[in-house]
């Protein structure tokens, strides 16, 4: 009898044991599925690229404030170009550096991005933003006049505009350079920087040359400056929305009309391709 309850116990045992192996390795799987390691990997690439695009571009607002015009504003200009073409190169193969929801939304509309890591990549780019700007408070004092955000200059409608076209430009530039196999896609980080660069050099006196909502929130956050900053969350997107569904338009150029227009869904046939 009693050599039956021991082998019934250790059979209990084995069976516990391999029971709990057996949850173990169900949570293993989960943890180290290619699905979730990838995507993990992403959002910190979007979390640290988005960190230095501010750190780096706001930065050097801040020290041209605080240390007499030091970096200059054809400085500044440069310096957001090449920060974010420096961050393409570093993480564009890892997470496509989008660094900007705007730009997330858009691809998810023209299906060039899965709409379930969305959210996550926004929260990727706004904490990124907002530890970004954490950083710069602290090793600055940045006082109201060195306000590293962006806050129109003019009234709300005129930075709204302008947020609007060189947004479209920026999603344009993108579209065609990241999107399009026909073109060079190593010159993409290039062509991003330089379109940022000029960006800023026409609308920075004036809207402050955000084209990001992430650019603008973090700052707004962490410095509670919450002034026109629906220009910088509507204008970006609805820019960046614009400009995609422009190049999508005249990607089809070698196509007749007719055949553009034929299906039943012509948004639909355009985020197709």
């Amino acid at each position: 009898m009693a050599t039956k309850i021991d082998n019934d116990i250790s059979r209990i045992e084995k069976g516990a044991i391999t029971s709990t192996n057996s949850d173990s390795k169900k949570d293993d799987s989960f943890w180290t599925s290619t699905t979730v390691v990838v995507t993990f990997q992403k959002v910190i690439a979007e979390v640290i690229g988005t960190y230095f695009v501010i750190f780096i571009g706001c930065g050097s607002v801040v020290v041209n404030k605080l240390y007499d015009g030091t970096v200059t504003f054809p400085g500044i200009c440069v310096t957001w170009g090449l920060i974010v073409m420096v961050m393409v190169y570093s993480v564009g193969h890892i997470s496509g550096a989008h660094f900007n929801p705007a730009v997330t939304i858009t691809f998810a509309i023209f299906r060039r991005f899965p709409w379930w890591e969305v959210p996550l990549y926004i929260a990727a780019q706004l904490i990124g933003s907002v530890l970004g700007s954490c950083t710069l408070s602290l090793i600055f004092e940045v006082t109201s006049e060195a306000y590293f955000g962006t806050v129109p200059a003019g009234s709300n409608l005129q930075s709204f505009v302008l947020e609007f076209i060189i947004s479209f430009l920026l999603m344009f530039v993108i579209s065609g350079v990241a999107t399009d196999n026909r073109s060079v896609g190593e010159l993409a980080g290039i062509a991003v920087g330089m379109t940022i660069t000029l960006n800023v050099f026409v609308a920075g006196p004036i809207s402050g040359a955000s084209m990001n909502p992430a650019r603008s929130i973090g700052p707004a956050i962490v410095k509670h400056v919450y002034k026109g900053l629906w220009v910088y969350i509507i204008g970006p997107l609805c820019g960046t929305i614009a400009g995609g569904f422009t190049y999508n338009l005249i990607r089809f150029t070698d196509r007749p009309l007719r055949e553009l227009t034929k299906s039943s869904s012509f948004l639909r046939s355009l985020s197709k391709s």
